[in-house]
């Protein structure tokens, strides 16, 4: 099993992220950090503070030597895929090849305060069928800019290129780990696809979600690739008041056949919260 954290960048400061992924580094049994992507809060003061993804994954990538590192997941409806693809190559190479590369669909019609931050920033609002349709031609595109030794032209129903080509290509050979974030059967259809990685987030019915990894082994088996080649992450958030409950949920996400966990922190972040996630839910 391989534990991380994810420190979600709103209604907290910079300095304090960066004190939790300092003390983070240092502690073995805390292989990867995350942050999450959104660009108006989705929890507490929706009109606090909160910081773009990437702009700070590139820092924290520079203030730590041993961490993977990534958002959970970027919005593909956020940036074009080709730009994405640009900065997720940066952070790979700020990072010395540390970066798991997450994405998902990006829209969320359920969550009305993610929805508000589409019309916020200009940016389009798409159904569900069209989000997943793009990520998939996404996926496409940005593992050629990060592999493809020549320039190529791209058309689409959603992306078109022409002359795109990556240089430098990232550090990590062919490309970084590709996580897909999601839980809808036409999102699995991508992931069987693309994905070295599959996120879901946990802590609710833990029949759905193995039901859920079920499917997604029967869409690789119809595309003809080996399930056992995509790692099954769940993201669980930790009750700092009541630890064994998260550790509960680690043990019976662990059964269910997930071995890569993502421990949601939520702040204040106490001081030396890394070592205690070590203490109190990786090593009990």
């Amino acid at each position: 099993m391989r534990f991380g954290i994810l420190t979600a960048p709103q209604q907290v400061g910079y300095d304090e992220i960066l004190r939790v992924w300092r003390e983070a580094d240092t502690v073995p049994e805390i292989e990867h950090a995350w942050l999450f992507d959104h660009l108006m809060p989705i929890a507490g003061d929706p009109d606090g503070p909160i910081l773009e993804g990437w702009t700070l994954l590139s820092a924290l990538a520079a203030q730590t030597s041993r961490l993977r590192i990534g958002l959970l997941v970027t919005s593909n409806r956020f940036r074009p895929p080709a730009m994405l693809a640009k900065i997720a190559t940066t952070v790979d190479i700020v990072s010395g090849g540390r970066l798991d590369f997450g994405i998902g669909a990006g829209s969320r019609p359920s969550h009305p305060l993610a929805r508000r931050e589409y019309d916020a920033h200009g940016l389009p609002y798409h159904g569900q069928a069209d989000a997943v349709a793009a990520l998939a031609e996404a996926c496409t595109v940005i593992r050629r800019l990060w592999t493809s030794p020549e320039p190529f032209d791209f058309a689409g129903s959603h992306v078109r290129l022409t002359g795109a080509f990556g240089n430098p290509k990232p550090v990590q050979r062919p490309h970084p780990p590709i996580m897909i974030g999601g839980r809808a059967s036409a999102t699995l259809r991508v992931v069987a696809e693309h994905a070295n990685l599959w996120n879901i987030p946990g802590g609710g019915d833990i029949a759905d979600l193995a039901g859920r990894s079920r499917l997604l082994d029967k869409y690789c088996a119809e595309i003809g690739r080996d399930p056992a080649e995509i790692t099954r992450s769940i993201f669980l958030p930790v009750d700092y008041e009541r630890p064994e409950v998260t550790r509960g949920k680690i043990a019976e996400a662990a059964d269910a056949g997930f071995g890569h966990f993502v421990l949601g922190l939520g702040n204040p972040y106490p001081e030396g919260v890394a070592q205690w996630v070590a203490d109190e839910l990786i090593r009990r």
